[in-house]
C-alpha cells in the first residue's frame, strides 16, 4: 500500500506545525464574535488571565496576533536600540537568525556559537559578559528544534539578571512541553506559542513581558507602534476597557482557550512528563536499532523533539519519503546548516503519548532498510515499550 502525496499521511510526527487537539479543532468552530461585543472582551480578558496562569507570571502576557516568528522579531525591533550591545547565544537555525534581527537594530553585536549538536555553557557565557561589561541585552533559543538541543536557560538567565541585562528568549517549542516559565529564568521577553506543545494550529504567540521591558520597549521611540511588530500597542489590550490595536484571531482564540484548558485540566507536570516519557521511548529505540541521536549527549536531547543522525550514505529526503509513503507517517527535516543531516521527530502536543513513539521507531526503521542501510527495527521497538512499561 502507498500513501500518495496528495492523500493525507495517517500520523504526522513533526516539529511545526503539529497536530491540534481534536478539542481545539472543535474549539476553532465556536461563534466568531464581534471583537467589540461586551461578550467578546469579556472572554478575551478572561483568556488573557488563563495563559498569565499557564505562563506562571506575575503581570499578563500579550497575545500577538500572529505565528511566533513574529514575535521573535517584533522583540528585536522593541527592545534593542542601537545603544545596547546584544549577546546573542547561537546553538541552532533559529538561534543563529535572531543575531541577524538583533543586528538591524544595534550595530553592537556579541556572539557565543557552538556546534549545533551542542548545548551553550553557563560559563562561557558568565566569561563574556566578565570580558564586555557593555552588554546590555542576551538573547537564547531555548530549543532549537532543528538540532533537538536543549539550552540551560534557568543558569543563563540568572547570570543576565546579575549582570542588569535583559534576556530575551524564545521558548516556542518548549513551553508546554518541559517546565519552564518566564520568571524562572528571569526572562524579560519571553517568546511561545500555543502552535506547538499546546496542540493548536498556527496563528498566536503568547509574550511575556517583565516590568523594565515594558518601560524600556516604550522609552524607545523607535520600537514598532500602529504596526503587526507592535508589543507596546498590547500592553493594556487585555483590558475590557481597552480598544484592540486591530481586529484580534477571533478562531484562533476560541481553539487557544480549549488548549489552556486541556493543559491546565490535565497538569502542567502530567503534560510534561507525558512529552518527556515519549522522548525517552524514541530515544531508547533508536539507540537499540543501530540509530544514532543528532544530540551530542542526551543530557542536552529535547523532550519535545528527537533528532537522528542521518545514517551514511542515505538521503534523508528520500529516507522521509520512504516513511510518508510506505507507512504514512511524517516527520520534518533539518533546517539551514541541518538539513539533510538528520531527520526530526516531534512529541508535542497530541503526539506526545508514548505510542508514537512505537508507531515513529516503525516507520523510520523500516523506511531505512527500504533504502539499504539495514537496522533492527524489533530490537528498537522493544526498547521503546520497555521505557513505557518501565512508567507505567
Amino acid at each position: 500500500m502507498r500513501y500518495s502525496n496528495d492523500r493525507p499521511p495517517v500520523i504526522t510526527l513533526t516539529t511545526g506545525p503539529v497536530n491540534a487537539y481534536p478539542e481545539v479543532l472543535t474549539g476553532l468552530g465556536r461563534t466568531v464574535l464581534y471583537d467589540y461585543d461586551p461578550a467578546f472582551q469579556l472572554f478575551y480578558e478572561r483568556l488573557v488571565e488563563k495563559a498569565q496562569k499557564a505562563m506562571r507570571l506575575s503581570t499578563r502576557p500579550v497575545l500577538i496576533q500572529g505565528e511566533a516568528v513574529m514575535a521573535l522579531e517584533a522583540a528585536a525591533a522593541s527592545l534593542i536600540t542601537p545603544a545596547d550591545t546584544v549577546l546573542n547565544l547561537a546553538s541552532g537555525v533559529y538561534g543563529k537568525g535572531f543575531g541577524h534581527w538583533a543586528k538591524r537594530h544595534s550595530p553592537n553585536l556579541l556572539e557565543i556559537e557552538v556546534a549545533y549538536n551542542e548545548a551553550i555553557d553557563p560559563q562561557a557565557v558568565a566569561d563574556m559578559l566578565k570580558a564586555h561589561p557593555e552588554i546590555s541585552v542576551v538573547s537564547v533559543c531555548h530549543h532549537d528544534t532543528p538540532s533537538g538541543t536543549v539550552n540551560p536557560i534557568n543558569e543563563i538567565g540568572a547570570l543576565a539578571a546579575a549582570h542588569g541585562a535583559y534576556l530575551i528568549v524564545d521558548a516556542v517549542s518548549s513551553f508546554g512541553g518541559m517546565d519552564t516559565h518566564p520568571e524562572d529564568c528571569n526572562a524579560d521577553i519571553y517568546v511561545t506559542g500555543p502552535n506547538k506543545c499546546l496542540g493548536c494550529p498556527p496563528g498566536l504567540t503568547m509574550v511575556g513581558v517583565s516590568a523594565r521591558a515594558w518601560e524600556k520597549m516604550k522609552a524607545n521611540a523607535a520600537a514598532p507602534r500602529a504596526s503587526v511588530l507592535s508589543i507596546v500597542d498590547w500592553e493594556n489590550a487585555w483590558s475590557r476597557d481597552r480598544p484592540f490595536p486591530f481586529t484580534p484571531s477571533v478562531a484562533e482564540l476560541n481553539g487557544f482557550d480549549v488548549a489552556l484548558d486541556l493543559y491546565l485540566g490535565e497538569g502542567p507536570e502530567n503534560v510534561w512528563e507525558r512529552h518527556a516519557l515519549t522522548a525517552r521511548a524514541t530515544r531508547a529505540g533508536i539507540a537499540a536499532m543501530g540509530l544514532d541521536l543528532w544530540a551530542a549527549r542526551e543530557a542536552i536531547a529535547s523532550p519535545t523533539t528527537t533528532t537522528v543522525r542521518t545514517p551514511d550514505g542515505i538521503d534523508e529526503a528520500k529516507l522521509r519519503q520512504a516513511a510518508r509513503e510506505r507507512y504514512g507517517v511524517v516527520f520534518s527535516a533539518g533546517r539551514g546548516a541541518t538539513l539533510g543531516k538528520l531527520t526530526r521527530i516531534g512529541h508535542m502536543g497530541p503526539t506526545a503519548q508514548p505510542i508514537h513513539a512505537v508507531a515513529g521507531l516503525t516507520a523510520l526503521g523500516g523506511a531505512v532498510n527500504a533504502l539499504g542501510h539495514r537496522v533492527e527495527t524489533g530490537r528498537g521497538i522493544d526498547a521503546a515499550m520497555a521505557v513505557i512499561d518501565a512508567a507505567a
